[in-house]
């Protein structure tokens, strides 16, 4: 799998439905998303959303934000079929 990095942290592309295009994503990965474990991204019309999830075992996950809660939140705020992309963070600088 393809690393990328953002804000001094690495991430693992591990899904992606041919959306996910780095020099497009990268100006909206902000220090926001640093704690996260995980960024999800889906396309809504022409534009980026992003998400961030924990693991389940992290200190600050709420089921809102768990990565076990990552298919409940694709059926209830994306819509049917849009793109998507998972990022994994495997490190922090």
């Amino acid at each position: 799998m393809k690393h990328y990095e953002f804000n001094g942290c690495t991430y693992e592309l591990i899904s992606n439905d041919n959306c996910f295009v780095f020099d497009n994503i990268k100006e909206y990965v902000t220090d926001y998303f640093k704690d996260f474990d995980y960024i999800f991204g889906d396309f809504s019309g022409d534009r980026v959303r992003l998400k961030g999830f924990y693991d389940s075992n992290h200190k600050n996950v709420k089921k809102y934000n768990d990565i076990a809660f990552l298919e409940n939140y694709k059926k209830e705020y994306c819509h049917f079929g849009t793109k998507t992309f998972l990022l994994k963070k495997v490190n922090k600088k």
